[in-house]
């Protein structure tokens, strides 16, 4: 690998490079009109230009940045998170034209981003899924058997799906043909697939996911799990590792599972196996896998010490982990918030513009991630992340308490932000009981709940 372009944008962008820049590889930034003066751009030994502020113009356009590697030279793509990291197209044409994706191969993107595949493979390889259809829904008639035998409620998600896009939650059965037609419209036109699958829905559970890496010469080891449950329209504020709430029997079981599932996958790079988990049943259950880097995975370094987009540099030039499970512990408790430019009071509206006042709260144990600085424009055309905020600390009450005084010392101005609402969620009563799960936002009449 001698020279890396990456095809992102934002703090991920900025956290490849950096990487890349200790271990003495070339990188090339990828950008659009509206990002020339961001900070990867700044950082990255080469710069590309590859098309207008609209993001299928230009991230999302795998002509353009092929052509950017043809000009660069690159020989290898880091794809960071969202955009193309988990195009089986994309990783294909990479491999096409002999780059190296940083990621897993285009087979297994294919087989994963199928969620329906993807769940009936994780069940052949021992991993607990939720009950429901086996693969594909091919007609109405085959929805009303599947929910007879699921029983109500339950949910019809897209085979494609993400983000919360083509899922409809059903709880009675007058309600199934009107959701079932709408699952498959909204799923066509956001993902040009209308396939959809079915699920028993479970009503009070968290959201735990295990963090992996693999070589692709069948050996994985994972980095332990995370609990992201604290979640606003599917979309994650607060993720936190380990996840309090397991003993050492469960954790044990869960991460061991995952980890011989995903070797025998023979995965390649990093990877979160994403599981519902129910507390009174003290039972997982399969969701989904993103083969790609995650937001999140800041903390799962915090705990273990172990730079995971390194690791998936080096397992994507052919080199066996040499790290073992044996070599991987737990140290402390680590917690992010992720700093959005956005307005709670206004519906958590996204709130672009320029950054005149910046200063992160710092001190032992606290990592900035971001991309942002005194000047900095932020572009309406993408999301609206700011940065993240990780603290690390002995245990997660001096976790909280720590984050608790970090935001206190953030000041970013004069655009709106929801530090304010992440101050207030660290200091709930329940959330520092730990009694929470993925719609504690909802159930606790906290602002900015689902169907504000």
């Amino acid at each position: 690998m001698e020279k890396v372009l990456v095809a992102n944008r934002g703090e991920i962008a900025v956290r490849v490079i950096r990487s890349l820049k200790e271990m003495g590889i070339p990188s090339v930034a990828i950008h659009s009109t509206a990002d020339r003066d961001s900070l990867h751009v700044a950082l990255a030994d080469e710069a590309i230009c590859i098309g207008p502020a609209k993001s299928t113009e230009s991230y999302l356009d795998i002509d353009r940045i092929i052509a950017a590697i043809e000009v660069s030279g690159a020989d290898a793509v880091h794809p960071g998170y969202g955009f193309l990291s988990e195009s089986a197209t994309f990783a294909e044409r990479l491999e096409e034209i002999g780059v190296i994706f940083i990621g897993p191969t285009s087979e297994t993107i294919s087989r994963m981003g199928d969620k329906a595949e993807a769940r009936q493979t994780m069940k052949d390889a021992g991993v607990p899924v939720i009950p429901g259809s086996d693969g594909v829904i091919d007609s109405f008639d085959e929805v009303g058997s599947v929910a007879e035998t699921v029983g109500y409620p339950l949910v019809i998600k897209a085979v494609s799906g993400g983000g919360g896009k083509g899922m409809r939650f059903v709880h009675e059965p007058d309600q199934l043909e009107k959701a079932y037609k709408e699952a498959k419209k909204e799923a066509k036109n956001a993902f040009g697939d209308d396939r959809i699958y079915i699920e028993k829905f479970i009503e009070k559970a968290r959201h735990i996911e295990v963090q992996v890496v693999g070589d692709g010469q069948g050996h994985a080891v994972h980095l332990y799990e995370r609990d992201c449950s604290i979640q606003r329209n599917n979309q994650k504020l607060i993720e936190e590792a380990p996840a309090a709430i397991l003993d050492e029997a469960s954790r044990k079981d869960i991460t061991e599972r995952t980890a011989e599932a995903v070797a025998k996958l023979n995965y390649r790079g990093a990877g979160t196996v994403e599981y519902l988990y129910v507390e009174e049943e003290d039972a997982f259950y399969f969701i989904e896998m993103n083969t790609r880097i995650q937001v999140e995975h800041t903390v799962s370094e915090e705990i273990t010490g172990v730079d995971i987009v390194r690791l998936q540099l080096e397992v994507a030039q052919g080199q066996p982990l040499e790290l073992t499970q044996d070599d991987i512990s737990i140290n402390g408790f680590a917690i992010e918030c992720r700093i959005n430019a956005e307005n709670p009071a206004e519906h958590f509206m996204p709130a672009p513009g320029t950054i005149e006042t910046l200063h992160f709260g710092m001190g032992q144990g606290v990592r900035i991630d971001s991309h942002v600085y005194p000047g900095y424009m932020i572009p309406p055309h993408y999301d609206s992340m700011i940065g993240k905020v990780i603290v690390h600390a002995e245990s997660r009450e001096a976790a909280i308490r720590k984050m608790t005084h970090v935001l206190d010392e953030t000041v970013i101005g004069p655009i709106h932000t929801n530090l304010d609402f992440q101050h207030y969620l660290m200091n709930h009563p329940n959330y520092r009981k730990n009694d929470v799960e993925i719609k504690f936002l909802l159930h606790n009449d906290i602002i900015g709940q689902e169907g504000e």
